[in-house]
């Protein structure tokens, strides 16, 4: 079985749907392999999958590579993927299935300065996006250099806007209705329900917010480079 670093937190028919988009993505990485699984969601929302047959483990290191894996013990040193699930301006806290969460201080985000909720705020970090990051143990947690590398990037691009909540395709059908299908290059998957729009040169993200946050019931937050 593989605990996957991402959560599903929506109820009823949104459930439902994003349980069917995961059992798709699921497919996709390991469709081909002589597997077959099943997917269930842990009493902490995250998703776990059971897999059988010749190359079950095969599967299980693609699954953990596509979404990172929630794993029941941490090690000093090691990098693992967490889900931003609260903030304040000393530091973000993670889920990485231990209970209290793990704690990232302001110092070790290595995202330039500010409070954590300025950085948030800066980097349009939505609730429950996946991140990784190197676990200390009895020293301070911190940002994993690739996240930090990511995050830097997005800040140099043309703009975006971010949304929890949602599917990819929920996201994509949205923009479309509503008009904004020549405002964006892609959406990219964070996580299950987290998505970022990566806007077009010319598009106002703050715009693209107020123009399509009617329509979804979901965190946005901008990034303007």
């Amino acid at each position: 079985m593989v605990v996957l670093a991402t959560k599903l937190y929506v109820e009823g028919d949104a459930r439902e749907r994003s349980l069917d988009s995961l059992r798709s993505l699921v497919n996709n990485e390991i469709g081909e392999l002589d597997a077959d699984f099943d997917v269930g969601v842990r009493h902490d929302d995250f998703p776990s999958v059971t897999i059988e047959g010749d190359d079950a483990t095969v599967a299980r290191n693609v699954l953990r590579e596509a979404f990172g894996e929630i794993v029941p013990d941490l090690e000093a040193g090691e990098t693992y993927t967490g889900t931003l699930e609260s903030w304040d301006d000393d530091g973000f806290v993670l889920d990485a299935g231990q209970g209290d969460g793990v704690r990232i201080p302001t110092d070790e985000l290595g995202l330039g300065p500010g409070s954590a909720t300025q950085i948030r705020d800066r980097y349009g970090l939505v609730q429950h996006m996946p991140l990784q990051f190197v676990y200390g143990d009895d020293e301070p947690s911190r940002l994993a250099e690739e996240t930090q590398d990511r995050l830097y990037e997005w800040t140099r691009g043309d703009g975006r806007l971010n949304v929890n909540s949602a599917t990819r395709a929920e996201v994509r059908a949205t923009l479309n209705r509503a008009g904004h299908a020549q405002d964006y290059v892609t959406v990219e998957r964070l996580g299950l329900l987290e998505q970022s729009v990566v806007c077009t040169e010319g598009t106002d993200p703050p715009g693209l917010l107020a123009s399509i946050g009617e329509y979804l019931p979901a965190e946005l937050r901008c990034v303007v480079p």
